[in-house]
């Protein structure tokens, strides 16, 4: 029997809804649409939009179950606020109006589910990042670790042993920031002051991340003396003041920032400087997690910045040469043989959302 499912994907930037069909030959996701979180006051007048233009095209079959991931943790109450957004979102309040059960879950937990729908070797969904020997080396069951820095720096896990799939919820994107160089401590101190705590990772591995260090390399607390010689960037080009393409990126409204950093990162030392950072401490965060999961089945990087950098981490093996530094001979064996996967498939935190639905609505 089939069962038709309403799933969403609530971030920082978007809001993401899709009509998920569960039958004999899979999930399916069978009508989706994309709204902007910053623009809405709450997730219900997106899912009455979203339901009412389904109806309009004529899509009349009943909705069976509900199951919204979003970025942040969930309440005892069955709630999420939005750690990058003004709004939350309330189960009890969605069910009332949809007269359906509804099922909230973090982000992270929906793509730990997804990415066990993934074949590592399906070129269009996934892209394995080589190790610096060119080595490649297949997931096994056991912990998947995904990590995704995208408007902020999520983190979940799944275990996976055979067709037993349990995904966990995790807050590892607020742990701390690896530190590493004179540059990363400095970024590090700057944050600290800033916010009135230790910094975390979230704040130089996200798309504010990029933001973040920007800031920090085209502010007068930067010096060049900070820099060791790996970092290939011109000393003279960074002491002769800001370049116009960095003064233009600062005009900008801070959300624009990041991609515009990235897209500069090869023709502007400001930008080049500012992705270099956020490339290792990315890799080192990976790292670092790995150290403590010991993921058999992989590091999957979701997240758009991921996806969208992608040519930027594998050229010269940036990001996994620094993935494979660790100060103990065991763990780098460990890394040097674990497999790290850049997610593209845009659809799968609505596909994770979908296989939660499916379990979930089967106890409830």
């Amino acid at each position: 029997m089939s069962k038709l499912f309403l799933v969403g994907d609530v971030g920082g930037t978007n809001t993401n809804l899709a009509l998920a069909k569960h039958d004999q030959s899979g999930i399916h996701l069978v009508r989706k649409a994309r709204f902007s979180t910053q623009q809405e006051k709450s997730l219900l007048a997106p899912v009455e939009r979203f339901l009412e233009a389904a109806r309009e095209q004529g899509f009349v079959d009943i909705i069976d179950f509900c199951c919204i991931s979003g970025a942040g943790p969930v309440q005892p109450d069955e709630s999420i606020q939005l750690t990058n957004a003004p709004w939350s979102i309330q189960a009890s309040e969605l069910s009332s109006v949809l007269k359906i059960p509804v099922k909230l879950i973090n982000d992270f937990t929906a793509l730990s589910y997804a990415v066990t729908l993934l074949d590592y070797r399906d070129t269009d969904a996934v892209t394995q990042l080589p190790h610096p020997d060119g080595s490649l080396y297949e997931p096994r069951d056991g912990i998947m670790l995904v990590i995704g820095a995208g408007t902020g720096l999520g983190v979940g896990f799944v275990d996976r042993i055979g067709n037993n799939i349990v995904a966990f919820p995790s807050e590892g994107g607020h742990s701390e920031m690896p530190c590493f160089d004179d540059l990363s401590h400095a970024v590090h101190r700057w944050l600290s002051n800033k916010y009135g705590y230790s910094a975390g990772a979230e704040l130089v591995i996200s798309g504010q991340g990029i933001a973040n260090i920007f800031e920090f390399v085209c502010s007068d607390e930067f010096r060049v003396q900070m820099l060791t010689s790996d970092y290939a960037v011109s000393h003279a080009a960074l002491t002769t003041g800001l370049s116009e393409t960095a003064k233009h990126i600062l005009a900008l409204p801070r959300p624009e920032w990041p991609a515009n950093i990235a897209l500069h990162a090869e023709n502007d030392v400001f930008c080049t400087l500012a992705m270099e950072l956020f490339g290792r401490l990315y890799a080192l965060k990976a790292a670092n997690l790995a150290s403590i999961f010991l993921p058999a089945g992989g590091i999957w990087l979701a997240g758009g910045i991921s996806s969208k950098n992608e040519a930027w981490l594998l050229k010269n093996a940036r990001f996994m040469r620094w993935f494979e530094k660790n100060y103990a001979p065991h763990i780098r064996q460990f890394l040097a043989h674990t497999p790290v996967l850049i997610v593209k498939n845009y659809d799968i935190s609505l596909l994770g959302a979908a296989v939660a639905a499916l379990q979930l609505s089967a106890h409830d």
